[in-house]
């Protein structure tokens, strides 16, 4: 079964957005220094235009995110660790995540998410893979349920 087959059940899917919703401001909340600090602000200012931009964006996200993950999702299954897997690789599993909104960033009509995406990005990746082995464990309990 692929990853994106368990976004076909509704409320599995919104269960998930919550769950990554969820884990997406318990990462923000938790962040230090100084590109800390600017993430914080830029996530406020975007909860701030828009309180359920965040979950929305989630949503939107997931399939092409799921598909950008499956390859490795699939190695990590034949070592029988696919969240292990994503953890041990998670330069590599951040890359396809930010492959993946970095061209829905480019796309969007937003100027504001735009802005704000552009002066975080440097500093994104490394919190990404920091929040590898969080992100890696919740789509393990959806991908086997």
């Amino acid at each position: 079964m692929a990853l994106i087959d368990g976004l076909v059940e509704q409320n599995k899917r919104q269960k998930l957005v919550a769950d990554l919703t969820k884990l997406l401001d318990l990462r923000v909340a938790s962040m230090g220094g100084i590109s800390g600090v600017a993430i914080k602000t830029g996530y406020a200012a975007i909860k701030g235009i828009s309180p359920g931009y965040c979950a929305g964006a989630i949503d939107r996200l997931l399939p092409e995110s799921f598909a950008a993950l499956e390859p490795m999702w699939e190695e990590g299954l034949q070592t029988e660790d696919p969240v292990g897997y994503l953890t041990n690789n998670s330069s590599r599993t951040a890359d396809a995540i930010l492959t993946v909104t970095d061209v829905r960033t480019q796309k969007s009509s937003n100027s504001t998410i735009k802005s704000v995406y552009s002066k975080l990005r440097g500093s994104v990746k490394k919190h990404v893979e920091e929040a590898v082995p969080d992100l890696a464990k919740v789509i393990n309990d959806y991908a086997n349920n």
